[in-house]
């Protein structure tokens, strides 16, 4: 009887911490019962499954869940720099149709990661399917308000579908920093790629003040990759972040688009913020290039870098 008993204990506790990691998600707006009940088995299972390992101190078993390689390996990446879970219990969210026609997304999903600074735990991520429910990709994106300001945007960025496919590629380029994608890297800068980065120069000691001034240092796709490298092998983890954004089109070329963004970059080693810009060519668009990349400190001489010296696409002939 007591062994029966302990037994039923056991079984009722599993329950109750099962109940305790599940996160339920619900799949509204998708016109097809088969696939919404698919994928919601599927991201119900991996985000329940992610909350437990989190908990637990071990890695996610993804065992039995409909999840792609490609998908698996963007979650262990992120899990090696930081476990995470999510602190919803329930979560409900639009599916929207990509750009392509053929995969779903699911966005807004909110995430914990533990082991990061309290004020950068919190960070929101998509989870893309195909038409079968399969998890084909899962990465970070920028915030919801950034992401609808561009897509309600009614100013030179006319196209739904361009704008989405700009979005895309710039949460796939941020998230390939943090994963250390250097494949996705050297497939999105164009051979001949212009990379440019500018660094404050303090001024020397004199009786006469003299301004501080930014230096600008360009480097070749081959240069900027290698150095890249090292600053992955160097540090353990690497954060980007969004909060600002600007697409403009190309005056001549609509196939051409000028991505402005405040970026913040932390690493083991080094720390800044500063505008990153980048120049898209969308003329493949199944492959798009990166010609121009350009970072910039957002602060010189205690000011804010005066918005006429913010690098943009008239400064770029194409």
């Amino acid at each position: 009887m007591k062994k029966t008993f302990l037994t039923i204990l056991c079984m009722c506790s599993m329950l109750v911490l099962n109940a305790q990691h599940r996160t339920e998600v619900y799949v509204t707006d998708l016109d097809n019962e088969s696939l919404t009940s698919k994928v919601e088995a599927s991201l119900t299972a991996l985000l329940s499954e992610l909350n437990s390992a989190e908990a637990e101190k071990r890695t996610p078993r993804m065992a039995g869940i409909n999840i792609s390689e490609q998908a698996m390996n963007s979650i262990a990446i992120m899990w090696e720099n930081s476990p995470f879970r999510c602190m919803e219990s329930e979560i409900a969210e639009s599916a929207l149709a990509t750009y392509g026609g053929t995969e779903y997304e699911i966005r807004n999903i909110p995430l914990i990661f533990s082991d990061l600074d309290k004020a950068d735990q919190y960070h929101e991520v998509a989870v893309r399917f195909d038409m079968s429910g399969t998890i084909t990709d899962f990465r970070m994106v920028i915030a919801q308000n950034l992401y609808y300001q561009v897509m309600k945007s009614n100013n030179q960025v006319t196209d739904f579908r361009r704008r989405q496919m700009i979005l895309d590629f710039v949460e796939q380029f941020r998230t390939s920093y943090e994963t250390k994608d250097m494949d996705f890297l050297q497939k999105v800068f164009s051979d001949d790629a212009l990379i440019i980065t500018g660094k404050v120069i303090k001024a020397t000691k004199s009786e006469i003040a003299i301004p501080d001034k930014i230096e600008y240092k360009v480097q070749s796709k081959k240069e900027y990759l290698t150095n890249l490298g090292r600053v992955f092998d160097n540090n353990k983890r690497i954060r980007v972040s969004f909060d600002e954004i600007e697409v403009t089109m190309h005056p001549v070329d609509e196939n051409f688009y000028g991505v402005t963004l405040h970026q913040g970059w932390s690493s083991d080693t080094y720390h800044d913020e500063g505008y990153l810009f980048l120049l898209w060519d969308f003329i493949d668009e199944n492959n798009p290039q990166i010609h121009v990349r350009t970072w910039q400190p957002d602060r010189i001489n205690g000011s804010r870098l005066p918005e006429d010296e913010i690098f943009s696409i008239g400064d770029f002939d194409i």
